[in-house]
């Protein structure tokens, strides 16, 4: 599984980190990234609630 981030869509909300900070950091600038392109065992659920939680949708997870 992948967590992707369409960085154009991102407008540094910061709930993404907030659900996920093993995930996903926040740039000098306030805008998310992502730490590790593929989610590591046992934390599905949390990339997918990570993802839902972007009002943006700049985030996905994909297989």
């Amino acid at each position: 599984m992948k967590l992707l981030l369409d960085a154009t869509r991102c407008q540094g909300y910061g709930l993404c980190q907030e659900q996920a900070p093993e995930l996903v950091d926040i740039d000098e600038w306030g805008y998310a990234k992502v730490l590790a392109l593929t989610v590591p065992a046992g934390a599905e659920d949390t990339a997918r609630a990570c993802a839902e939680s972007c009002p943006n949708a700049a985030l996905r997870v994909e297989r």
